[in-house]
Protein backbone atom coordinates (compact mmCIF):
# COMPACT_ATOMS: atom_id res chain seq x y z
CA UNK A 1 0.00 0.00 0.00
CA UNK A 2 1.48 3.61 -0.73
CA UNK A 3 -0.52 5.62 1.00
CA UNK A 4 -3.46 5.92 3.37
CA UNK A 5 -5.65 8.48 4.40
CA UNK A 6 -7.36 9.12 7.56
CA UNK A 7 -10.65 11.90 8.02
CA UNK A 8 -10.28 13.64 11.80
CA UNK A 9 -12.54 16.39 13.27
CA UNK A 10 -10.71 18.69 15.22
CA UNK A 11 -12.24 18.10 19.25
CA UNK A 12 -12.24 21.41 21.28
CA UNK A 13 -10.42 19.60 24.07
CA UNK A 14 -7.27 19.82 21.05
CA UNK A 15 -6.99 23.60 20.68
CA UNK A 16 -5.47 25.70 23.01
CA UNK A 17 -6.65 29.42 24.44
CA UNK A 18 -6.05 30.50 21.08
CA UNK A 19 -8.51 28.08 19.33
CA UNK A 20 -5.58 26.44 17.68
CA UNK A 21 -4.95 22.31 17.37
CA UNK A 22 -1.92 22.57 20.53
CA UNK A 23 1.18 21.28 19.16
CA UNK A 24 1.11 17.48 20.58
CA UNK A 25 -1.84 16.84 19.62
CA UNK A 26 -0.30 16.50 15.40
CA UNK A 27 1.99 13.36 17.02
CA UNK A 28 -1.71 11.57 18.47
CA UNK A 29 -2.93 12.62 14.70
CA UNK A 30 0.33 10.53 13.73
CA UNK A 31 -0.21 7.65 15.57
CA UNK A 32 -3.68 7.25 14.18
CA UNK A 33 -2.58 7.52 11.00
CA UNK A 34 -0.17 5.07 11.24
CA UNK A 35 -2.76 2.51 13.13
CA UNK A 36 -5.15 3.03 10.51
CA UNK A 37 -2.35 2.45 7.85
CA UNK A 38 -2.11 -0.86 9.12
CA UNK A 39 -5.63 -1.91 9.19
CA UNK A 40 -6.30 -0.91 6.09
CA UNK A 41 -3.22 -3.55 5.03
CA UNK A 42 -4.64 -6.12 6.80
CA UNK A 43 -2.66 -5.77 10.24
CA UNK A 44 -3.72 -4.80 13.76
CA UNK A 45 -1.46 -3.42 15.74
CA UNK A 46 -2.41 -5.44 18.48
CA UNK A 47 -2.78 -8.54 16.79
CA UNK A 48 1.10 -7.85 15.76
CA UNK A 49 1.86 -7.48 19.61
CA UNK A 50 -0.36 -10.14 21.44
CA UNK A 51 0.22 -13.14 18.73
CA UNK A 52 3.94 -12.61 17.86
CA UNK A 53 5.27 -10.04 20.36
CA UNK A 54 6.52 -7.78 18.08
CA UNK A 55 6.15 -4.16 19.70
CA UNK A 56 7.20 -1.45 17.69
CA UNK A 57 8.90 1.36 19.62
CA UNK A 58 9.15 4.85 18.82
CA UNK A 59 12.83 5.75 18.75
CA UNK A 60 12.50 9.22 16.66
CA UNK A 61 9.78 11.73 15.76
CA UNK A 62 9.52 15.06 13.61
CA UNK A 63 6.96 17.51 12.78
CA UNK A 64 7.14 20.64 10.70
CA UNK A 65 3.92 22.96 11.73
CA UNK A 66 3.05 25.32 8.50
CA UNK A 67 -0.40 26.30 9.34
CA UNK A 68 -2.86 26.44 11.74
CA UNK A 69 -5.83 23.97 12.33
CA UNK A 70 -8.66 24.98 14.28
CA UNK A 71 -11.76 23.84 16.50
CA UNK A 72 -14.09 21.39 14.38
CA UNK A 73 -12.47 21.66 10.86
CA UNK A 74 -11.43 18.05 9.43
CA UNK A 75 -8.23 17.16 8.55
CA UNK A 76 -6.84 14.17 6.19
CA UNK A 77 -3.63 12.45 7.59
CA UNK A 78 -2.02 10.88 4.82
CA UNK A 79 0.58 8.33 6.03
CA UNK A 80 2.91 6.20 4.38
CA UNK A 81 6.07 3.95 5.05
CA UNK A 82 9.11 5.84 3.96
CA UNK A 83 11.65 3.28 5.02
CA UNK A 84 11.28 -0.24 5.82
CA UNK A 85 13.59 -3.18 7.16
CA UNK A 86 14.07 -6.09 9.34
CA UNK A 87 14.60 -3.59 12.13
CA UNK A 88 12.93 -0.28 11.41
CA UNK A 89 10.54 0.77 9.88
CA UNK A 90 10.03 5.16 9.20
CA UNK A 91 6.81 6.43 8.41
CA UNK A 92 5.70 9.73 6.48
CA UNK A 93 2.84 11.95 7.60
CA UNK A 94 1.07 15.16 5.64
CA UNK A 95 -1.47 16.36 7.80
CA UNK A 96 -3.79 18.84 5.42
CA UNK A 97 -7.13 20.62 6.06
CA UNK A 98 -9.88 18.38 4.69
CA UNK A 99 -11.84 21.39 3.00
CA UNK A 100 -8.56 23.09 1.60
CA UNK A 101 -6.41 20.89 1.04
CA UNK A 102 -3.73 23.29 2.71
CA UNK A 103 -0.67 21.45 4.03
CA UNK A 104 -0.72 22.54 7.81
CA UNK A 105 2.40 20.00 9.02
CA UNK A 106 4.58 17.22 7.67
CA UNK A 107 6.40 14.69 9.93
CA UNK A 108 7.62 11.44 9.99
CA UNK A 109 7.82 8.84 13.24
CA UNK A 110 10.54 6.47 13.15
CA UNK A 111 10.51 2.93 15.11
CA UNK A 112 12.34 -0.01 15.98
CA UNK A 113 10.76 -3.31 16.36
CA UNK A 114 11.28 -4.64 19.53
CA UNK A 115 10.44 -8.36 21.05
CA UNK A 116 8.25 -8.89 24.19
CA UNK A 117 11.48 -9.05 26.60
CA UNK A 118 11.52 -5.19 24.88
CA UNK A 119 15.61 -5.47 23.09
CA UNK A 120 15.15 -5.39 19.55
CA UNK A 121 14.52 -7.75 17.50
CA UNK A 122 13.87 -8.67 13.71
CA UNK A 123 10.49 -8.74 12.20
CA UNK A 124 9.62 -11.91 11.71
CA UNK A 125 9.05 -13.02 8.43
CA UNK A 126 5.10 -13.27 8.31
CA UNK A 127 4.89 -9.45 9.35
CA UNK A 128 7.36 -7.93 6.57
CA UNK A 129 4.72 -7.67 3.47
CA UNK A 130 2.95 -5.10 5.71
CA UNK A 131 5.79 -2.51 5.79
CA UNK A 132 7.17 -3.15 2.50
CA UNK A 133 10.42 -5.14 4.15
Amino acid sequence: MSVHQTRLRVRYAETDQMGIVYHSHYFVWMEVGRVEYCRAAGLRYRDMEKDAGVLLAVVEAGCRYLAPAFYDEEVLVSTKVEEAGARMVRFAYEIRNAETSALLASGFTRHVFLGPDRKPRKLPDAYRQYFGV
